[in-house]
């Protein structure tokens, strides 16, 4: 399978990760190629660092590791959701989301 579908407009493509049990948006992240691929092959998230420029794997440090379900691309081939379990928070804060600042 060629994954070169998804980069024909950036390196970069948004990465929306969503808890398997309880449908909760847990973050979103960029993916490049290669963290795409290392996704695929270990079964676990994998993305790219904006800020550091190197690829991740998310739950490394922490031990809050993203077990892929699956993986869906949107109607555009530039945006994934990753459908995952969970183990531990995913956000840095300790949150078990990124998304806890309520603005409206």
């Amino acid at each position: 399978m060629s994954l070169d579908k998804y980069f024909v407009k950036s390196d970069l493509i948004p990465a929306v990760v969503q808890e398997k049990d309880t449908g909760d948006v847990l973050m979103l992240a960029y993916m490049n190629k290669d963290s795409l691929v290392k996704t695929l092959e270990t079964g676990y998230t994998w993305f790219w660092s904006r800020s550091r420029k190197e690829l991740w794997n998310k739950g490394a440090t922490s031990g809050h590791y993203q077990k892929v379900v699956e993986i869906y691309s949107d109607c555009d081939d530039d945006t994934l959701l990753i459908i995952v379990e969970q183990t531990g928070a995913a956000c840095h804060t300790g949150n078990h989301s990124c998304f806890f600042t309520k603005i409206k």
